[in-house]
């Protein structure tokens, strides 16, 4: 018991560390040279290289989604009603939680992994000694760039997976694809577009600020040294936002519903 009640309130602690740093490079952000430039450049990072990745697992859960709810509604006679079960399923839940887990996957670990580089080669050591804010130069571009990128790829993967089941349900199972989408559109509301759409920016925000957390501090929360310290690091990023995503999203769908 003991231990767990150890493990919460370090846990508790850890959080509230990485909400100071998210805080501190969110105001530092704005006292830095080419602001533009940097967060143009994290943009691209964050969200352009992780379109093609988003586009093909979304089109496959689509896919799958399509193909295991025809199946399942045929049984009752409501294969009619499949558009309604996958843009639902898509919008509120798998689409803010795929896209925010792939991204993660993909440039969450490379983050952590080029802070951490630039930890241990005392770039931001030089960056301090220059007088600038290394939080603010570094991680706010990155924080500000996930506002906007992470509910633009969730957008994405939502209509890619929506005709993913359009194909699956459609075009290889026989339903008519006029129904199909008379279905989505009968049944989605702006509530549930918006509900995903805030999820994606709650998990964009604050996962980008765990991982580039544990790689800025990774001299002091491993006992790696080198590059070895910088790939535990980068594992430890991606594990600790995979869980708050999880957790997040229950959280906030109990707090939507």
């Amino acid at each position: 018991m003991n231990k767990l009640l150890k493990f919460i309130l370090l846990n508790v602690r850890s959080f509230g560390e990485v909400l100071i740093f998210i805080a501190r490079a969110c105001v530092g952000f704005w006292y830095c040279r080419n602001r533009l430039h940097k967060w143009v450049q994290s943009t691209y990072e964050i969200g352009i290289r992780c379109v093609f990745i988003v586009s093909i697992i979304g089109l496959f859960t689509g896919m799958v989604m399509g193909l295991q709810m025809y199946y399942t509604l045929i049984k009752f006679g409501a294969e009619s009603a499949l558009g309604t079960a996958v843009s639902l399923s898509v919008i509120r839940e798998l689409g803010p939680v795929l896209t925010a887990l792939m991204v993660v996957g993909q440039s969450g670990s490379a983050l952590s992994s080029e802070i951490g580089i630039q930890r241990n080669d005392e770039q931001i050591d030089a960056l301090e000694t220059m007088g600038i804010d290394s939080i603010g130069f570094l991680v706010g571009p990155r924080l500000y760039a996930s506002l906007l990128c992470f509910p633009i790829l969730t957008a994405f993967f939502d209509l890619i997976a929506l005709f993913g089941g359009y194909f699956s349900g459609s075009i290889l199972m026989g339903l008519d694809g006029a129904i199909y989408w008379k279905k989505i559109f009968d049944s989605v509301y702006l509530s549930d577009v918006s509900g995903g759409l805030f999820k994606a920016l709650i998990f964009g925000f604050f996962t980008v600020g765990i991982c580039s957390f544990e790689g800025y501090y990774t001299h002091k929360k491993s006992s790696l040294k080198g590059i070895r310290g910088v790939t535990q690091a980068a594992t430890v990023a991606v594990v600790k936002s995979s869980v708050f995503i999880l957790i997040f999203d229950y959280l906030i769908t109990s707090f939507l519903i």
